[in-house]
């Protein structure tokens, strides 16, 4: 399945003192031209003090379905350890309905055990964090087809993860979007895993978009030409640059030639 290009903007929400600033971050990443606009779940920095200022990732995406007007906008991604999957569906739809069916709805296992510990949830393992995300898979995606009045659009469901023997089982079960920090090498072995697992479950695995996270634009090239088409890249506070941003735009409209002419 050939896609377009798109150019996702991950507004990391860390070290941004005045939540203004991710607001005015906001607003030029989609004057800009971005096709997704994401942030992060988890409740610490990252990068840079740990001690730094940081805000909580869904509250913020309500704020974002009534501030933006074109982009898709969600969770790069959603931790599913501490987020009930039943109450997660609900607040996707209510999200997704503020926006006019906008939202990107992303999930993953978890992994920065401070989130976990320091918010009382219990951190386990690694495969005890997947069999969770398995479990809340099916009743995430239950509650979201039994919800009234029910999302704007069939809400895709991004999963972030290369584990070979369960995550990308649950991408093929799952996923609209498959999102993975590969290099063009990895990618091709972790497609023919993937293929497998779809017709293990019986999917077909060229519906899911590939995602990556922007390397720069010779290896996009490379990635797109393996069957990537959904590029993002991350940004923190309190600045918000958006340099590195407009640049894989313009990469973008050069590959997708005939979206600008459809728009002439």
């Amino acid at each position: 399945m050939s896609r377009p290009v798109r150019i996702g903007v991950q507004l990391q929400p860390q070290h941004a003192p005045d939540y203004g600033l991710i607001r005015d971050a906001v607003l030029r990443a989609e004057d800009a031209g971005v096709d997704i606009v994401f942030n992060w779940d988890h409740f610490y920095p990252l990068t840079g003090d740990p001690a730094g200022a940081h805000f909580e990732c869904w509250t913020m995406l309500g704020a974002w379905a009534e501030q933006t007007e074109r982009v898709e906008f969600g969770a790069l991604v959603t931790g599913g350890g501490y987020r009930n999957p039943d109450l997660l569906a609900d607040m996707a739809r209510t999200v997704d309905r503020i926006s006019g069916g906008r939202l990107i709805l992303g999930i993953g296992a978890g992994w920065f055990q401070r989130d976990y510990t320091e918010y009382g949830y219990e951190f386990g393992t690694a495969g005890s964090r997947l069999n969770l995300l398995k479990d809340n898979m099916s009743r995430l995606t239950a509650r979201l087809r039994v919800l009234s009045p029910p999302p704007v659009r069939d809400i895709p469901i991004l999963i972030g993860g290369g584990g070979e023997r369960k995550t990308l089982r649950l991408v093929a079960e799952y996923a609209d979007i498959w999102h993975s920090f590969v290099d063009v090498e990895t990618l091709a072995h972790k497609n023919k895993i993937l293929a497998e697992h779809a017709a293990a479950v019986g999917t077909d695995e060229s519906r899911i978009e590939r995602s990556v996270q922007w390397q720069g634009r010779a290896q996009a090239e490379q990635l797109r030409a393996a069957g990537v088409s959904l590029f993002t890249i991350g940004v923190s506070g309190p600045d918000y640059d958006l340099a590195e941003v407009r640049r894989a735009i313009e990469w973008r409209d050069e590959v997708n030639p005939e979206l600008l002419e459809g728009l002439a």
